[in-house]
């Protein structure tokens, strides 16, 4: 607000006020004579005034006014500190101005007053010039000439004077006008005795300033308004073009269609031209080309090398010609003679004796393996040899192998529509050609839903176990990271009638049960931990792991070994990978990773027939929703074979069994500990079972703790369970350690058993004796055990008079054995070394059946552990033991009690 309104606000509240003071009086103005009037004056009766509120309106007046400049600051000073003090009275706020009635009237004087100018003043009124002050009140007078004060007076609407000086101020922007000229401006002062009430200048301002915030309220919501309807037609232009995009987008594609359809028609006519070509006259012709070329390079050769070498074997039937130098190493070919299904792989570094590939299922042979190049294979085009395979109005489409009828539902194709020497795969969704055995005898044959099975089947075939070596895929980058998975070379013998090897996957080929370990041993510098796992059906990229395990994240470098394991039920067809994967993209596959070599097998698999009677149950963990210590997971049913035998308990903590049986099991939890308790203490997984409403604890691992580190802890055996018993689960950690469990559907925190009656199977368990216990600089020295569980039938430890008493487990009948050995212990070696052998009956030399390590202790921790997983065929009289090895270093304690013990299962073949 500016100076000149604040100045017009001050007028009409001074006058208002000054109206209201004198209203108030007898209405007589002049002051009163007679011997009644003290002091012969009559003086004016006194009136108490409040600041009331005053109602004011503007009429036009003309008078001579003058108003002081201290006068109007003072009282802007007054009025604005209203907020901290208490208003003053009308009467010490009101600014005297001269009587227009009674101009010449005298102020009266009494004992109380003063000679001086401001013997009457109070507050801003002593500031004001005398000739506008207010004139002091007479005393109250008394007697019979007195007049008696009106009870209540009307309304008196006075003039005012001040309209008529506005003139003196030009900055309120009225101009200045002679005496009697309308200024345009009125006051009026409504005046009521007893209800007049001055609001205060703030409230004014107040008013103003929200009337001014409503204006521009109005104007920005206004402007709001244009701008959402400028956007909302910009939406709708935009939706215009997005259809307009879409259209385009379908016309293409429709396109794209017509033109493929169009490649697939020429594709189909230049495969008929290449199979009516007679590939014996082009093999001629090669043959002889290469016969020419094969004389030139031996003439070369012989020219260069009759003083060094002699040239011993020319084998120009075979296309290969073999130099050998005095020592009696080739120096052209392979380096030994390659197999009649073999040939000679040139595209290694040396190069390679290979196996011919066989053509798959659905392919025609092109041209036959030679011992210089591979057989080759053509897809067939089902959809192109037989236009109307699928139907007249249904789209046939041409797959590897097989071919897909497009809109066909599934009880159709697997009804039989596939045809003849053809099947319904149903992880493909599509028809697969059956497999032709390539000679072999057809131990299934193909049926309209599954592929035939090559091999003889033994009747009662229950058991059986399969072996392998783990090895990273070499890389042709030195930058290859690992994220987001990366598929692990399973190198082990051919497959048979259980599965099939195809180097970085295995086609299983039986239906039934599967237990699967993988031990894996490594170091790393990644930035975070890595995590091996287990893959079904190829699921690489649209399911989660089976199972997994990480590996932490070291603080200095050091070997790692970790066991991973899983059960599931399987089909023909299924797909089983093994994965290495990082959470992040800083992990370099040449450069932050190094794999320790195995001895023995770190990969095998247990198949049981359905006619065991087995049941296999998947279950996942839930995350811990705070961090805590100890810790009982409770668990999600993620697959069971049968929910009758295997069932979770009311509070989803444990497993109930419906029947006596034998139970394979194994825990896998991944967690993210902080503190230094952690790693000094470590964790402990015990494995209970309650039977009759008390926990008996059946076994226990340990590992060593991380501090603000993920890592993963597991703990598997097999154990004897009767019926309504239960298998509940806990993971003891320090008091000061803060430990978060996390649980999810990707396989990383996943329990998986099989329950197997006790008919085909039995359980033993033993623990590290008390003496004879490899200490201080160990070598390859062997174990020695007692029992915990009673001997069977099938299985013993050897005992005192028997050769290797203690050391041996002897096996007195035929069978597949899984092992599961955990080892708790104190020591200093680079590289702990636990390894497992197998010794036949006659005692010959003993072959390493499966080997895990450990690296260096964690920097604060007491204890350490490794341990081994596998499983493996046994005859009667088949004996197995365990060694261990220190490199470089010595072993200080093994413990006997919580922490180390082995288990062993056994089932019928």
């Amino acid at each position: 607000m500016s100076s000149s309104k604040k100045t017009l606000l001050l007028l009409v509240y001074v006058l208002c006020t000054f109206r209201s003071a004198r209203s108030g009086d007898s209405g007589d103005a002049r002051p009163c004579s007679g011997a009644h009037c003290p002091g012969g004056r009559s003086p004016r009766p006194p009136r108490q005034h409040s600041a009331t509120t005053q109602s004011r309106s503007i009429n036009q007046h003309h008078a001579p006014f003058r108003f002081s400049s201290e006068h109007q600051a003072t009282s802007l000073s007054q009025r604005g500190r209203s907020g901290d003090q208490t208003r003053e009275t009308v009467q010490t706020r009101v600014a005297g101005v001269f009587d227009p009635v009674c101009s010449d009237c005298v102020t009266p004087q009494g004992p109380d007053h003063v000679a001086n100018d401001t013997g009457e003043c109070k507050g801003i009124e002593c500031r004001l010039p005398l000739r506008i002050r207010q004139k002091p009140r007479s005393r109250p007078c008394a007697g019979d000439g007195c007049v008696p004060e009106p009870s209540q007076p009307t309304l008196i609407h006075v003039a005012d004077r001040a309209a008529q000086f506005l003139g003196e101020f030009p900055d309120i922007g009225y101009p200045a006008s002679e005496v009697g000229a309308p200024l345009g401006v009125q006051l009026t002062c409504d005046i009521k005795p007893g209800e007049n009430e001055v609001p205060a200048e703030d409230a004014l301002i107040l008013h103003l300033q929200l009337a001014k915030g409503q204006e521009k309220l109005v104007e920005a919501l206004r402007a709001q308004q244009v701008v959402i309807r400028d956007l909302q037609q910009r939406l709708v232009e935009q939706q215009g073009a997005l259809l307009s995009q879409q259209r385009e987008i379908l016309s293409q594609q429709r396109r794209m269609f017509e033109q493929m359809d169009v490649v697939k028609a020429q594709y189909g006519l230049l495969s008929e031209t290449v199979k009516q070509v007679s590939f014996q006259g082009l093999q001629g012709e090669l043959q002889s080309h290469f016969e020419s070329h094969l004389a030139d390079l031996q003439n070369q050769a012989r020219s260069h090398l009759q003083k060094s070498y002699a040239v011993h074997k020319v084998d120009v039937d075979a296309k290969v010609m073999n130099v050998v130098g005095d020592a009696g190493r080739p120096l052209l070919g392979c380096q030994i003679a390659c197999g009649p299904e073999e040939y000679c792989d040139f595209q290694k570094d040396p190069p390679q004796c290979e196996r011919c590939t066989m053509c798959p299922p659905g392919f025609f042979l092109v041209s036959q393996c030679s011992p210089t190049a591979d057989r080759m294979c053509q897809d067939r085009d089902e959809c192109l040899e037989l236009p109307s395979l699928c139907g007249e109005r249904v789209k046939c489409l041409n797959t590897p192998g097989g071919f897909r009828c497009l809109g066909v539902s599934e009880r159709e194709i697997s009804a039989g529509l596939c045809g003849n020497e053809y099947f319904y795969n149903q992880e493909l969704q599509e028809c697969q050609a059956c497999s032709d055995c390539d000679g072999e005898p057809v131990g299934i044959p193909c049926t309209s839903t599954s592929d035939a099975v090559c091999g003889a089947v033994s009747e009662n075939m229950l058991s059986q176990s399969w072996a392998a070596s783990i090895a990273i895929p070499p890389t042709k980058s030195k930058s290859t990271s690992i994220y987001p998975g990366l598929q692990l070379n399973i190198r082990g013998k051919e497959g048979n009638n259980l599965l099939t090897n195809h180097d970085d996957y295995l086609s299983l080929q039986q239906h039934g049960l599967v237990w699967i370990d993988h031990n894996f041993a490594l170091k790393h510098s990644c930035r975070n931990f890595l995590q091996v796992g287990i893959r079904i059906n190829g699921s690489e990229e649209e399911g989660p792991d089976l199972s997994g395990v990480r590996i932490e994240q070291p603080e200095r470098k050091f070997f790692q070994g970790v066991t991973v394991s899983a059960a599931v039920e399987v089909e023909p067809s299924h797909i089983l990978t093994l994965v290495l994967k990082s959470p992040n993209q800083y992990c370099n596959q040449s450069k932050d990773i190094q794999v320790y070599e195995l001895g023995g097998a770190s990969f095998s698999l247990l198949w049981l027939s359905h006619d065991t009677g087995a049941v296999a149950m998947t279950a996942q963990m839930s995350t811990a929703v705070h961090y805590q210590s100890n810790h009982r997971p409770t668990f999600r049913i993620a697959a069971v074979s049968d929910p009758y035998i295997v069932a979770l308990t009311h509070d989803s903590r444990g497993v109930r069994f419906m029947e006596s049986g034998v139970v394979k099991f194994v825990l896998q939890q991944a967690i993210y500990s902080m503190g230094h308790a952690c790693v000094r203490e470590g964790f402990s997984l015990i494995a209970y079972v309650n039977r009759n409403g008390t926990n008996q604890e059946v076994l226990r691992s340990f590992k060593s703790g991380v501090n603000y580190r993920d890592t993963s802890i597991t703990l598997s055996g097999a154990t004897m369970v009767d019926r309504e018993d239960w298998l509940n689960f806990e993971i003891v950690a320090p008091a000061q350690c803060n430990v978060r469990y996390f649980g999810d559907s990707s396989g990383i925190s996943m329990l998986s058993l099989i329950w197997i009656p006790t008919t085909v199977s039995s359980t033993f368990t033993a623990t590290v004796s008390r003496t004879g216990l490899p200490s201080g600089a160990v070598r390859n020295k062997p174990l020695l055990f007692r029992q915990m569980s009673q001997n069977t039938d099938q299985m013993r430890l050897a005992g005192s008079g028997e050769a290797h008493a203690q050391r041996n487990f002897v096996f007195s009948e035929a069978g597949t054995v899984s092992v599961a050995l955990n080892l708790k212990l104190i020591h200093s070696c680079n590289v702990v070394k636990l390894t497992l052998y197998r010794q036949g009956k006659d005692e010959g030399q003993a072959k390493s059946l499966a080997q895990q390590v450990g690296g260096h202790m964690p920097e604060g921790s007491e204890w350490a552990s490794v341990g081994l997983r596998t499983s493996f065929d046994v005859q009667n009289g088949t004996a197995i033991y365990v060694s261990l090895d220190c490199v470089r270093g010595r072993i200080n304690q093994i413990t006997h009690e919580g922490g180390t013990n082995i288990s062993i299962l056994w089932l019928a073949s």
